[in-house]
Formats: C-alpha cells, sequence, structure tokens
C-alpha cells in the first residue's frame, strides 16, 4: 500500500497542513521544532491505530477541541481518524469504529533519533521498543500484551490496599500466567528469527568480522503456565510489602552482544550505529516474510546521526520500500 497524501488538522502545531507523497521517497524539510515528526505520528496512527508518543489528549492543538488526520492511498482508498476530546474515530471506506480495523493496519518500520540510543538505554525502553515491533508481526501478541497490562495493573492496585489475601489476586495472577507465558513464547520467537539474519546484515553494513546479536533475558525462562503461577503466589507477601508485582515478564530484557560481550560498553559509537541499521534492516526483512507486505518506512531526522556510509546504506536497504524523511537540511546535499 502507497501512501499519496495526508492531511492534517489542529494536529500538534498545525492547524492545517496537506502533504503529496511520492512512491518512493519523500522528504518533509524544516527547522527543528515546525511538526516535521507529528506528519509521521499521524501517518503512524491511521496505519497502526495509535500514536507512538503520546495520547490522544496530547495531540489536539492547544486552544482547539478535536484533530483529524485524512489519508489517501495510490489505489483511490481513503481513510480517516478523528478525535473530539473524548473518543476517537476511524473512518474507513465509509465504515465507523472506534479502533483500526485488523485488515486496514499496515507494517510501519519507524526510526527515531531515539533508536540509536537503544543499546545504551534502560531495560524497559528496549521492551517497550521489542513489543512495538513484535506487536505489528503478531495480533496474538499484541493482544496478549494488552491484556497483561491492564490485568498487571489491576493486581498492583490491590496489592496496594490495607489488606489483601490469596483469593483476592488469585484471578488475576490466573491471567498473567496465561498471558505471560504467551507473551515470553513469542518474545523468544522472535529473538531468534532476528538473530538467524542480524551477524550477516551487520556484516553487510559494517564490512569486517564482528559478531552481533540479541540477547533475551526473563525470569520467566522455562516456566510452563501453572509454574508461572505458583512463582506468583510464593511472591505475594513479598509483593504486598512492595506494592507491586516483582516477578513476570514486565521485568524482561533484552541486550545487544558484541564479540560475545555487552555491546554497551564494548561497543564503539559507529558500531552501535551499525547494530541499530541492521536491527531495522531485519525487522523489513521479517515483516515481509510474516506479513507478505513490504513496510512503509518512516525515518525522522536520522541522517544528521549517520555518517555518508551509513546515509547510503540505508537509503539502498530501503529503496524498494515507501519512504517518508523528515530532515533539518536537504539530505540530496
Amino acid at each position: 500500500m502507497i501512501i499519496k497524501s495526508i492531511s492534517l488538522t489542529n494536529f500538534r502545531n498545525h492547524i492545517t497542513y496537506h502533504l503529496e507523497c511520492n512512491p518512493d521517497t519523500t522528504l518533509i524539510l524544516g527547522e527543528n521544532g515546525c511538526g516535521k515528526t507529528s506528519v509521521l505520528e499521524a501517518i503512524y496512527i491511521l496505519t497502526r491505530g495509535k500514536s507512538f508518543r503520546a495520547t490522544d489528549p496530547d495531540i489536539i492543538k492547544r486552544g482547539t477541541d478535536f484533530y483529524r488526520i485524512e489519508l489517501e492511498y495510490n489505489n483511490g482508498e481513503k481513510s480517516s481518524a478523528a478525535y473530539d476530546g473524548k473518543n476517537k474515530t476511524f473512518l474507513i471506506l465509509d465504515k465507523k469504529s472506534r479502533r483500526l480495523p485488523k485488515k486496514h493496519k499496515h507494517p510501519i518500520i519507524l526510526f527515531l533519533p531515539s533508536d540509536l540510543n537503544l543499546i545504551s538505554g534502560s531495560p524497559s525502553r528496549r521492551r517497550e521498543y521489542f513489543d512495538r515491533t513484535f506487536s505489528q508481526l503478531s495480533d496474538e501478541y499484541n493482544n496478549s500484551l494488552s491484556k497483561y497490562e491492564k490485568s498487571l495493573r489491576q493486581r498492583n492496585e490491590l496489592l496496594k490496599s490495607d489488606q489483601v489475601s490469596p483469593s483476592d489476586v488469585f484471578s488475576w495472577n490466573l491471567l498473567l500466567s496465561k498471558y505471560g507465558t504467551n507473551i515470553h513464547n513469542y518474545r523468544q520467537k522472535f529473538t531468534n528469527l532476528i538473530n538467524e539474519n542480524l551477524n550477516q546484515i551487520y556484516y553487510s553494513i559494517a564490512e569486517n568480522n564482528d559478531e552481533v546479536s540479541l540477547k533475551y533475558e526473563s525470569e520467566a525462562s522455562s516456566l510452563n503456565e501453572s509454574e508461572y503461577l505458583k512463582k506468583l503466589e510464593i511472591n505475594l507477601q513479598k509483593d504486598i510489602y512492595l506494592g507491586h508485582t516483582s516477578f513476570g515478564i514486565h521485568r524482561d530484557n533484552f541486550d545487544f552482544v558484541f564479540n560475545n560481550k555487552l555491546a554497551n560498553g564494548s561497543a564503539s559509537r559507529g558500531e552501535t550505529r551499525s547494530m541499530i541499521l541492521a536491527l531495522k534492516f531485519v525487522e523489513a526483512n521479517l515483516m515481509n516474510e510474516i506479513l507478505h507486505q513490504k513496510p512503509i518506512v518512516l525515518l525522522d531526522d536520522v541522517f544528521s546521526e549517520l555518517d555518508e556510509s551509513r546515509r547510503k546504506c540505508l537509503i539502498k536497504n530501503f529503496k524498494d520500500h515507501q519512504v517518508i524523511i523528515t530532515s533539518v537540511e536537504d539530505i540530496n546535499r
């Protein structure tokens, strides 16, 4: 699916905005703070169903009471999303819905400047990153993650109560066990798929013999659903004391390994950038293989963070995709 145009109304700092997109590469040029990233955010909402950086009330332009996004595709189809301060509504092929229908979601490769710090960032930042990626690869993963997070919030609220008994949290323990083991299995599966090609693609970028891989660590490793449940029950008194759930896949970690050492601390700045580039290319390949769709590529001001060779590599690897780029300077210069 190729985006032909996008129009915004009262979105972030845009009163109105219209962009005609090329089927290959579109450059959005402008100074920092002019709203370039907001255009990518709007595209993400109408292709994935929600923003990658905020909730709807934060998106409405100050002083207004709604926002609207409209997309037109090269095949003539149109879609829109509107938020009135209370509810968000999608209009797809003249049908309204509160959520973006599954069949109208499109895979996206989103490349933010902060992604270049993924290796040195916090475990929660890496979990969030891979959750967003894996949710695109599997609807079941996305649904399990949503239900797990809701159950975790409910259990944590109970743990803050004055008196908590095992029966109070039992139903939430069951749900956390069910969805937690499912999420763990998918995380392990997708990590293995990433590692099948990550090193080879890294080599094509860096042109050396360094070895790179993604390491997935979880307290739930090798646990089945009943063992996961038992662990939650054993930890109840500890959790009551802490006021939150101390065991579970919400504490998982992903680490990048460089020549058999943690990349954070052993890999140079250039090497970490090559690893992230390789990761993006692997993600695009997986989306194409699993979903049988080429993802749209959204690049938010990352060219200024890359040297000339890595810029060329980025362009080369995404030459067969629709790419929409934001930049403060003309990248053709």
